[in-house]
This record gives C-alpha cells, sequence and structure tokens, in this order.
C-alpha cells in the first residue's frame, strides 16, 4: 500500500492510464482527474475511482461530462480553470503531471505553489522553464519526482550519492522504429510508419518525437534541469532493448545502472512510493529471456532533431522553448499529413534562425517564445 492521495493530469492518456493500473494495485486514493474532450473514458474512471474533481479541458466536453455524472456527487470542471483546480486540489498530495506539451507548464507551477509533490512526466515543462521551476519546487519546498523511464532510472542510480561524485550521466535511447535508417530512405514515411515503436506504447506525439529522436533531445534538456548538469555531463546511447533505462558514471569509474521490463508502471509507482518500495503490478524482468545488451552513438546528421535539441540545450535563454512550440506545430502537421518526416526537422531549425532569444527568467517570457515560435513553425509549414 502506498499511502498517497493523488490527482492525474491526463488520466485518459497513455500515462495516466498506467498510474491508475498502479492506484488501484497498490491502494492509492485518487483525488482528481482531468482529459482534455475523452469523457466517454473520464467517465469510466470517475465512476470507478470516485474522485472529489473530474475536469475536462474542452469546455464542450465538461459540460456534457457534467450531465452524465450529475447522479454522483463528483464536482465537474472545464477549461483551465479545471485543470488548475484539479492541480491545486486541497485532498491531494500528488500531482502525476501527464500533460502533453507546454499545456502541462501552468498546471504543474500551479501544483508546486501549493507544496505538493509532482510525479513528472510531462518533460515540456522543464525543457521550456526549467530553471524557473527548479527554483520555484526550491522555495515552496515541492519535490519534483521524474515519471520518464530514463530520468526515473538516474533518479534511482543518484540515491546515496553526492552531486559531485557525478561525472557523467548516460541517457539511453530506444532509438526509435527507424534507427540504421539514412535520411534518404527516411524521405516518404508515413505517419502510420513512425508511430511503430518497437518497444514503448506511448501518446502520437511522443511515439514521433521518439522516431525523430527529438523526445531524447528533450529529455537532454529536462535531465539538465532534473539533475542539475551541463550538456557536457550527459551522453546518449542508443539502447534497442530498453532493459537497461539509464545509467550514472561516478568519479571513481563506477557506473550504476537500473535495469527492468519496457513497463512504465515501474518509474510510475516508484514516482509516488519514493523513497519507499512497494510491491506493484509492472512486469518482471527475466535475465535469462533477454537479448544481448547493445549499445551504439546517435545518428545526429539524419536524426537533426536531436542535434538542434543539444543545440539549444547549449545556447540556453529562450532557445529550448523555441525547439519546443515549434516541435509541437511541426509534429502536429506530419500527423496530419501536412508535411513529410524530414520536415519536422526543417521547421524546428527554421524556427531556431528566426526567433529571438531572450533570458527564460518569467512565464510571460516563455510564453512569449513559444508563440513565436508556433508563428514561425506555421510560416515555414505554409511555404511547403
Amino acid at each position: 500500500m502506498i499511502q498517497r492521495t493523488i490527482s492525474i493530469l491526463g488520466s485518459t492518456g497513455s500515462i495516466g492510464t498506467q498510474t491508475l493500473d498502479v492506484a488501484e494495485s497498490c491502494g492509492i486514493r485518487v483525488a482528481a482527474l482531468t482529459a482534455n474532450h475523452n469523457i466517454d473514458l473520464l467517465e469510466q474512471q470517475a465512476r470507478i475511482f470516485k474522485p472529489v474533481l473530474v475536469a475536462a479541458a474542452d469546455m464542450t466536453a465538461a459540460a456534457a461530462l457534467a450531465q452524465r455524472l450529475s447522479d454522483t456527487e463528483i464536482r465537474v470542471m472545464g477549461g483551465q480553470e479545471g485543470i488548475l483546480g484539479a492541480a491545486s486540489i486541497p485532498e491531494a498530495d500528488t500531482v502525476v503531471t501527464a500533460l502533453v506539451g507546454i499545456s502541462g507548464l501552468e498546471p504543474t507551477l500551479a501544483a508546486i505553489d501549493r507544496g505538493k509533490r509532482i510525479a513528472l512526466a510531462n518533460k515540456e515543462t522543464l525543457v521550456c522553464a526549467g530553471p524557473l521551476v527548479m527554483a520555484r519546487a526550491r522555495e515552496k519546498g515541492a519535490e519534483i519526482v521524474p515519471v520518464d523511464s530514463e530520468h526515473s532510472a538516474i533518479f534511482q542510480c543518484l540515491q546515496g550519492s553526492g552531486h559531485k561524485e557525478v561525472k557523467r550521466i548516460l541517457l539511453t535511447a530506444s532509438g526509435g522504429p527507424f534507427f540504421g535508417k539514412t535520411a534518404a530512405e527516411l524521405e516518404n514515411v508515413t505517419p502510420a510508419h513512425a508511430l511503430k515503436h518497437p518497444n514503448w506504447s506511448m501518446g502520437a506525439k511522443v511515439t514521433i518525437d521518439s522516431a525523430t529522436l527529438m523526445n531524447k533531445g528533450l529529455e537532454f534538456l529536462e535531465a539538465m534541469s532534473l539533475f542539475d548538469v551541463p550538456p557536457e555531463k550527459i551522453q546518449i546511447l542508443v539502447h534497442r532493448e530498453s532493459i537497461l533505462h539509464s545509467a550514472v558514471e561516478y568519479c571513481d569509474q563506477s557506473v550504476i545502472a537500473q535495469l527492468g521490463s519496457p513497463d512504465m508502471r515501474l518509474p510510475i509507482q516508484y514516482a509516488l512510493s519514493w523513497p519507499e518500495r512497494v510491491p506493484g503490478p509492472a512486469n518482471p524482468l527475466d535475465l535469462f529471456s533477454c537479448k544481448a545488451l547493445t549499445f551504439a552513438q546517435p545518428d545526429m546528421e539524419t536524426f537533426r532533431c536531436l542535434a538542434l535539441a543539444i543545440r539549444s540545450a547549449k545556447e540556453g535563454k529562450t532557445a529550448p522553448a523555441i525547439l519546443n512550440g515549434a516541435n509541437e506545430i511541426a509534429v502536429a502537421k506530419f500527423l496530419a499529413g501536412e508535411i513529410s518526416f524530414l520536415d519536422i526537422a526543417r521547421v524546428v531549425e527554421y524556427a531556431l534562425e528566426t526567433v529571438p532569444r531572450e533570458e527564460a527568467d518569467s512565464l510571460e517570457a516563455i510564453r512569449r517564445a513559444d508563440r513565436l515560435a508556433r508563428e514561425a513553425a506555421e510560416a515555414c509549414c505554409a511555404q511547403r
């Protein structure tokens, strides 16, 4: 049993549904659930877990949900007010931030302002506003515990060790569905091809980011803020088997790694149970049935999104927010069939080349960078 009460922002997505698996298995109470517009699943979840509050970002969906749940005592809210209400609900001590994209930033800050534990699955929050978010968490006494499998692995490997002892973080990548392909071979890939991840079941946006390796670039940026390390102390390793989830190399040349089955319920559960460990629903790892574990350098010439992300990490200021905003537009355009797979990197590069940088020291500056990046990306896509 885990003695926590949680609010899940994005409960109908992949992370959200798996969090509810963990909650059911470990006896975790649920205070609030949110979705965008998938009220069929949100209603089912509400009737099973009986939260105090449910919210739908889409106002029309929220109105329909309120009517459906009128026979219960569950409060229904809509729009951004509803999402922020779920993020700051007094009954929850922990908020699982499983929203997609920069939409997770303000709800995460709202939860931090209430001093809650943040089980962070929304990497864009730290990509766009890492220093701002981490400083606010320190000020408010809010714990940020990562949910991404790679960052959870690093977090686990760092337990009991001092910051000065760390030589390098070894951040693993599956390589996505197109590992080993050339740029010429990627010219005509379709969204259907890109959505076939070899190891993980994830939402569409994250899966496309994995195919372009942008996801690893975003995780590179996230790791810098989470673990307070400069870009030169992070090395990316392509590890196709997704068994070793990441590692830390120490000053004495020891390397400590975390291994497990490719099952997101394990890092989700650890974010909720830390510093304790309890039995849960994740699949066990059978080392006797594992294939050989392999490691390779990422191909940043073919998968240029990764190179662009690392470039933005080194530039700092609002460059990561520009990268992220442009990427969100480019991925949506690719999924809609409006641009090609390789155009995603071209669109992001255009935004990085054209949008001016400023200090990322306020929410207003980050919002402005995100807006300008999206406008630049839209303009670039319109030219293709």
